[in-house]
């Protein structure tokens, strides 16, 4: 199979003869198979690593949860009450640092208005009996009063930040109540009733439990009806040629009410929807050329006039940020820009303090007519 071959060399004008025996070239052939086997076989093990890898890192978070599931705690109790309140100390420790890493720390001062109990006084007299009539319950205790205090520092929290976005809703001439209202009519929701806890549970339920889960679906929801008020600049901002209010006329220098802001910018550049909405108009409106309407819901709507090409089309729902149109000049326009408007139940307000919750708008007065409407 590998007969002997001679292979020659010229050097120097001299030509040399070299002999290769089948013995050699054997060992150069398995050698040569054996690196092929070992890179082959080291991308196998790397590849294999990283998905096993994977499996195991989910494996063992399914396995986690079926043992935790599977815990007869009434044993465990039985057995070591203590280690059962130092488990659960544990875990707590765990809950507590995850969440201040996230939000910080939880807000444990009563201030004036708020309807969050305070436990903690109470909380360490239960203790103190615990302690000394069932000394075994010490620690599950100590466990109560701290969840306790956990429980009633994040309500605060939930409720201070809805406060704060519902502060920021008035501001812009909006009723938070009706922000509320209205996400609850417009969210689509439905299916089969399934109790998070029986009757009986549910009304054992610590009421402390209950207001956690009140205040945080209240802040959510402020959070969401506040991510659907125009706060995105709908145009790359150089400065606002025109602003809201009375102005004169650039076509006949006539006093006028300008209803929206008016951002100059080149023919053809983006322009971004100012919040999340659904699209109710994309056509031409008298004055304003090509124009595209966002509804964002409590009867506000963004206006985007004198496109030169839409991105969007009617019906179709829109995230804030996102390209719906291009800066064009058609309509009653002296120049290429964006007339931009926020109206509520169809009266136009000024956009400015919508636009400055996220970033500073600055302004200055146009000397010319190059953009304007």
């Amino acid at each position: 199979m590998f007969p002997d071959r001679e292979f020659f060399m010229r050097s120097n004008g001299h030509v040399r003869f070299i002999r290769v025996s089948s013995r050699l070239q054997k060992r150069v052939a398995a050698g040569v198979v054996l690196l092929a086997l070992a890179w082959a076989g080291s991308l196998m093990a790397m590849a294999a690593w990283r998905v096993f890898g994977d499996v195991d890192r989910n494996a063992l978070l399914q396995r986690e949860a079926r043992v935790e599931k599977a815990e007869n705690r009434v044993s465990a109790y039985r057995r070591d009450m203590e280690g059962v309140a130092q488990d659960l100390n544990r875990r707590q420790d765990f809950i507590e640092k995850t969440l201040k890493a996230h939000l910080g720390d939880l807000p444990n001062d009563r201030r004036a208005g708020e309807t969050v109990s305070d436990s903690q006084t109470e909380a360490a007299r239960a203790v103190n009996k615990i302690s000394a009539q069932i000394p075994e319950a010490a620690g599950l205790a100590r466990m109560e009063a701290r969840q306790l205090a956990f429980v009633e520092g994040l309500t605060r929290y939930a409720d201070r930040r809805a406060a704060a976005t519902a502060a920021q809703i008035r501001r812009l001439g909006l009723n938070p109540d009706t922000v509320l209202a209205t996400r609850q009519r417009d969210t689509a929701m439905g299916g089969p009733f399934i109790p998070l806890f029986s009757t009986r549970e549910e009304s054992a339920l610590d009421p402390r439990f209950r207001r956690l889960g009140a205040s945080l679906a209240r802040m959510s929801a402020l959070d969401e009806g506040l991510r659907h008020l125009p706060q995105v600049l709908p145009a790359s901002l150089e400065f606002i040629s025109s602003g809201f209010g009375y102005r004169s006329d650039p076509f006949n220098g006539r006093a006028a009410f300008h209803a929206g802001l008016d951002f100059r910018g080149p023919i053809g550049a983006p322009i971004y929807a100012a919040a999340a909405g659904t699209v109710a108009f994309a056509g031409v409106r008298q004055g304003y050329g090509n124009c595209i309407e966002v509804a964002h819901g409590n009867g506000l709507i963004t206006r985007y006039a004198h496109m030169s090409r839409f991105r969007a089309r009617m019906g179709q729902r829109v995230a804030g940020g996102e390209v719906i149109g291009a800066i064009g000049s058609t309509g009653r326009s002296t120049g290429p820009h964006l007339h931009f408007e926020v109206r509520i139940n169809d009266r136009p307000v000024n956009p400015r303090p919508f636009l400055e919750t996220k970033a500073h708008v600055p302004e200055k007065v146009a000397t010319d007519h190059a953009a304007a409407d």
